[in-house]
């Protein structure tokens, strides 16, 4: 078997790859980054190492060890189709056009290739070409035609064709968040462009960030081929975050930072890529550098808390929300991302306290979600009569709400609150959701309190194929099973929910599948 390329170095490369493999697995980027260094070059030539090197490289931040991963990849013509992109950044950076343009023909012959005209046309903007004309060019497909007609409204503006760039916008503009990025992208070129008019009415609106950019945007930015580009990497980043092809959402973001630091934008976008590779060190630590002065501070300090959430620091997402909720000017969000954390952490008590600052802060027409949060925490601090009543108001501000009626039936099985009228709510939930399983489960619930097990079981079998891992659902299966006498069905079912359910439901099934049920519920 032929020895690996860093054999021929002696020990040396081997021990800081390997070093560089044991940070990578727990997640010590930084150390992961020098370890594949080293190797690289106690292996020049070994594109193995090369790749892990450029990956490393990317969420480290490591720009000059990406480069030179790059440039040994790309020797054995073996690079990542997100490193030319990358590789495009740096030479638009550095005014590099011949090299901008020899890496836009590799750019136009890969997967990236819906990409290339674009770039064509931005770059034609700081050379003085017809920029919007290039377009033209640019492919056009299902993929590539919103990305065509959004760079063609903000060319069209960067070049001061204000009002047809105004128009092609709202041609464009919806709820979702490609709709808000092209907000907050053409907003600070129309103020450039001398209409800080047109600007503050793009961002109308209670968005965070929009809000932040009407107050701050003075001048705007002046359009170029660096802030453009960035603009759109952020663009297909933020879009491909969605499926989470996590290297590739971090190479992006990556190369819109390079060719503009100030985007804090892709600076969120790279630090949540970051925590879902399981880099929350290094994804904190990039939030960190999302200043006060920001439009984007109060999204990333909200990022902060989700990223402390995930990794499993309870205490440090509940103290970061509560400071959040407690500075001036805080909002009902804030109040109900507080209650959110108090719920997860068993405070039902404290939860309930958040719910009603939620409710408070929301004003005359609270949405009716809060009454049903708050209704849920009053039910698990034992306070089932104020429980209902938060339930009953959920509903009859949103009679014709699955989510409400479901709830609030469902409640009133768990408590014994006359099954009938509780069974009409969840008629009702399954009759406006059919197919929902959770739904299903609540009204076979019923039917099974109601002394129908007959009737509940072919509903709890198709509620368990929805949701063959909620511990509930098989449960209550296991339940209905057992009270027809159905004793191996009913163990299997119980043993299907122990497999997801917690700590506690699992000491009172491993009872069940014992002893099996000595009285009927």
């Amino acid at each position: 078997m032929a020895a690996p390329a860093w054999a021929d170095r002696g020990t040396d490369g081997l021990t800081a790859y390997m070093r560089a493999r044991a940070a990578d697995g727990d997640g010590r980027v930084e150390q992961a980054a020098a370890g594949y260094a080293a190797a690289m070059a106690g292996a020049p030539g070994n594109i193995a190492i090369a790749r892990r090197a450029y990956r490393e490289a990317m969420e480290a931040g490591d720009d000059a060890l990406a480069d030179r991963a790059i440039a040994m990849m790309d020797a054995a013509r073996a690079s990542p189709p997100d490193a030319a992109l990358f590789s495009y950044a740096r030479t638009v950076r550095a005014g590099d056009k011949p090299g901008a343009a020899a890496i836009l023909k590799r750019i136009g012959a890969g997967p990236f290739d819906f990409v290339a005209g674009l770039l064509e046309a931005w770059a034609a903007l700081d050379t003085g070409g017809d920029a919007v004309a290039r377009l033209n060019g640019a492919r056009s497909n299902p993929v590539a035609r919103r990305y065509v007609a959004e760079n063609r409204a903000l060319l069209l503006i960067a070049t001061g064709k204000v009002d047809e760039g105004a128009l092609a916008l709202q041609a464009l503009l919806g709820a979702d968040q490609a709709s808000l990025d092209l907000r907050y992208n053409a907003a600070p070129l129309l103020a450039a462009k001398g209409r800080p008019d047109i600007a503050r009415a793009l961002l109308a609106g209670n968005d965070s960030v929009a809000e932040a950019l009407r107050d701050t945007i003075g001048n705007g930015i002046a359009p170029s081929n660096a802030y453009g580009v960035s603009r759109l990497f952020t663009r297909l980043a933020s879009d491909l975050s969605d499926g989470d092809p996590t290297p590739i959402v971090i190479s992006l973001a990556r190369a819109a930072l390079r060719l503009d630091p100030g985007n804090d934008r892709a600076r969120i976008l790279l630090a949540q890529a970051l925590a879902r590779g399981g880099a929350a060190e290094r994804a904190l630590a990039t939030l960190g550098q999302v200043q006060p002065s920001s439009p984007f501070h109060e999204v990333a300090l909200q990022a902060r808390i989700a990223v402390l959430r995930a990794n499993g620091e309870a205490a440090g997402a509940l103290a970061a929300a509560t400071a959040l909720s407690d500075r001036k000017g805080a909002t009902s969000a804030d109040a109900v991302r507080v209650g959110d954390l108090l719920v997860a952490a068993g405070r039902n008590d404290e939860a309930v306290r958040a719910y009603t600052l939620a409710i408070k802060r929301a004003g005359d027409t609270p949405p009716w979600t809060l009454y049903l949060q708050l209704g849920g925490a009053l039910d698990e601090a034992g306070r089932w009569p104020d429980a209902q009543k938060a339930l009953e108001r959920a509903v009859t501000m949103a009679p014709d709400s699955p989510v409400a009626l479901n709830y609030l039936g469902y409640a009133r099985l768990e408590h014994g609150e006359d099954v009938p009228a509780a069974i009409a709510l969840l008629e009702k939930a399954s009759a406006l959701r059919p197919g929902d399983a959770s739904i299903i489960d609540s009204l076979a619930w019923g039917y099974f309190l109601r002394g129908d097990a007959g009737k509940a079981v072919p509903m709890l079998e198709l509620a368990a194929r929805g949701e063959p891992a909620n511990a509930a659902i098989n449960e209550h299966l296991g339940d209905a099973y057992w009270s027809l006498g159905r004793r191996y069905e009913a163990r299997y079912a119980w043993r299907a929910a122990a497999v997801v359910a917690d700590a506690e439901d699992s000491a009172r099934l491993a009872g069940k599948i014992a002893d099996g049920i000595r009285s009927r519920p």
